[in-house]
């Protein structure tokens, strides 16, 4: 996974985190936990705040 599959790390951190209150995590921990997810390989530098808050906003979704 890249930071641009937003969708499928959703899935992921959704299976990962399932008690996290996704409208109130912090980036930085969004950051590192989308970077321990197993298949993830993309370069750290690479993520900015509206990539994180893509995630953020399809994990929601996810959860819904």
């Amino acid at each position: 996974m890249r930071w641009t599959d937003v969708y499928d790390i959703a899935i992921e951190l959704e299976d990962a985190h399932p008690e996290v209150d996704v409208m109130h995590v912090r980036f930085t921990d969004l950051w590192k936990w989308v970077q321990a997810l197993p298949g993830f390989d993309d370069d750290p530098e690479k993520s900015n705040e509206k990539i994180l808050e893509a995630i953020q906003m399809a994990w929601l979704e996810e959860r819904d």
